[in-house]
């Protein structure tokens, strides 16, 4: 009886820890994903989803005028964007309807990022159940608190919202209800998990094949895998072709040309056949850059003490997604978003609960004191990475030449773009710089400049009605950044051809946030505050 009771106030010992840990980093990293998205500092991706969901609580399913801005049609062909334009060609998102009546109490960008933050604090809590399961409460605390002070967790909070944001919560729960066998919960993760992204399913591959090779489950093992590899051939190439050919020509051709070359469509089977029959490029992408992947592995190993690195179990799960990761060229996902990281986080904290399942002798003081500092080492690193610019009024962009923006400047900045987005109906179409457009997402017509025309649902092209340029925040970076200073000049250049034409009349310009509407006249203080302007960025 006595031990039961140990037992009770000892795990609620540990629950309270996780549950202050938890909320501790949802109350850090609101703040701080909050404050970035009302100073401007979203961007677009952060918009596309705005407007998706917007759409489809209005009935649109899935459409979205920013989506088709990054549509092949746009970006290869150089057709005009439509309104209509339906997502599902680039990616299989369905598991975003589950979140669609909490955005239609509140229709805004912020609740995405709430949103965000409170799946992976929620995916935090379900590792400490999973934790538990094995472990005993030191080691499970100190996982949980590796998994908030992880370079991969923090880096995609504080990042536009994305899909992957959903991985780690159902890829944990799926994970939890195997070990409790709860198998009508197991199997309703999986659906959740296949349902979003369409390339999820490598995730429970590696899963599955976790579990026939440790022969735990192998008919269950196999099973996932068949059912896993069976959800992203036939969505990828049955499913979404037939709203468009994006996925195919946007990301299959540009992230792994070097396995079909020539071929500027490929499928997911013509893909994989590919790779099979490439082996010198397969061992070379893998391989090279490899410093950049020697980085890759350190951060994703340091908060956990680099025990996935000697974990089998680790390697094996997180192994599909990871191989997916190291395969593609140039640009690969490790270098182009730390969010990607996200399909290998599970893996490698469960390969690491089951390690210290089976050697919890070697859990000692000493090794303890060196966990603790690798988790604030992996912290301090993060911090001073400034992941998406999340910290850009604490630590400067470039020390040579010298690029910071104070907090208060910021904020002062942005009370001039809101006095200008005053102006802005919200039933009005408008094409706005990269990080005004998240929040002006919540509308029918929006696009980024320079496009200023776009296609209606009745199939007429318009300009757009209004035009807006944050030149200010581009004129702060383009000292130590070449795109800045390259887009600063093309913005300048195209505003002057939008005014000479006279199809567009300038409303207003305050603090380098400059106003069009088209066909009004240019208001003559606005026309002198913007040759002022001109004159300022040319001395510099």
């Amino acid at each position: 009886m006595l031990e039961k009771r140990f037992d009770l106030i000892k795990n609620n010992f540990g629950l309270k820890i996780a549950l202050t840990l938890a909320a501790s980093f949802f109350i850090l990293m609101l703040v701080f994903c909050l404050h970035r998205f009302y100073t401007f500092y979203a961007s677009y991706d952060q918009g596309l989803f705005d407007q998706l969901f917007w759409n489809t609580i209005h009935g649109r399913i899935f459409q979205g005028s920013l989506s088709s801005g990054q549509s092949s049609a746009y970006t290869q062909d150089g057709q005009i964007q439509t309104v209509f334009y339906c997502h599902l060609g680039q990616h299989f998102v369905i598991d975003f309807l589950l979140w669609m009546p909490i955005y239609a109490l509140f229709p805004t960008g912020a609740t995405l990022v709430v949103l965000q933050v409170s799946l992976i604090t929620a995916a935090g809590l379900v590792l400490y159940a999973l934790c538990r399961h094995y472990l005993p409460l030191s080691i499970a605390i100190l996982i949980t608190t590796s998994f908030y002070g992880a370079n991969a967790v923090i880096g995609p909070n504080l990042a536009n919202f994305y899909e992957h944001c959903q991985i780690p919560l159902f890829v944990f729960s799926l994970l939890l209800a195997l070990e409790k066998r709860k198998w009508w919960l197991f199997w309703l993760f999986l659906i959740l998990i296949l349902g979003i992204r369409e390339e999820a399913g490598i995730i429970t591959f590696g899963i599955g094949l976790y579990l026939f090779l440790s022969r735990r489950y192998p008919r269950l093992g196999l099973a996932v895998c068949l059912i896993s590899f069976s959800y992203v051939t036939i969505v990828t190439n049955v499913i979404m072709p037939l709203f468009s050919n994006d996925n195919s020509r946007l990301y299959l051709t540009t992230r792994f040309d070097q396995y079909v070359p020539g071929n500027n469509s490929p499928s997911t089977l013509q893909l994989l056949w590919g790779i099979i029959t490439h082996p010198k490029e397969l061992i070379q992408s893998l391989l090279t850059p490899f410093d950049k992947r020697v980085k890759y592995f350190l951060g994703q190993w340091l908060p956990l003490a680099f025990i996935p690195a000697i974990s089998p179990s680790a390697w094996i799960v997180a192994g599909p997604p990871l191989l997916v990761l190291l395969m593609q060229d140039g640009q690969s996902a490790l270098a182009m978003s730390i969010r990607y990281a996200l399909t290998v986080v599970p893996g490698l904290f469960y390969g690491t609960i089951l390690w210290w399942s089976q050697h919890q002798e070697r859990f000692q003081p000493s090794f303890r004191r060196w966990w603790i500092r690798f988790i604030i080492l992996s912290i301090f690193f993060t911090i001073t990475s400034n992941p998406n610019r999340a910290f850009y009024f604490l630590i400067p962009e470039s020390i040579h030449p010298w690029v910071y923006v104070p907090l208060t400047r910021q904020w002062e900045h942005v009370g001039h773009i809101r006095s200008l987005m005053q102006y802005i109906k919200s039933d009005a179409s408008v094409s706005a710089t990269t990080y005004l457009l998240p929040h002006l997402a919540t509308r029918r017509g929006i696009i980024r400049l320079p496009a200023i025309q776009l296609r209606l649902d009745s199939g007429e092209v318009i300009d757009v009605d209004f035009a807006l340029a944050d030149l200010w925040q581009l004129q702060q970076y383009q000292p130590a950044f070449k795109g800045d200073r390259q887009q600063l000049q093309d913005f300048i250049a195209f505003i002057d051809q939008l005014l000479a034409q006279g199809k567009y009349g300038l409303v207003d310009v305050q603090d380098g946030v400059v106003l069009l509407q088209k066909k009004v006249a240019s208001q003559p203080q606005a026309i002198t505050r913007w040759l002022e302007w001109k004159t300022q960025i040319q001395k510099v």
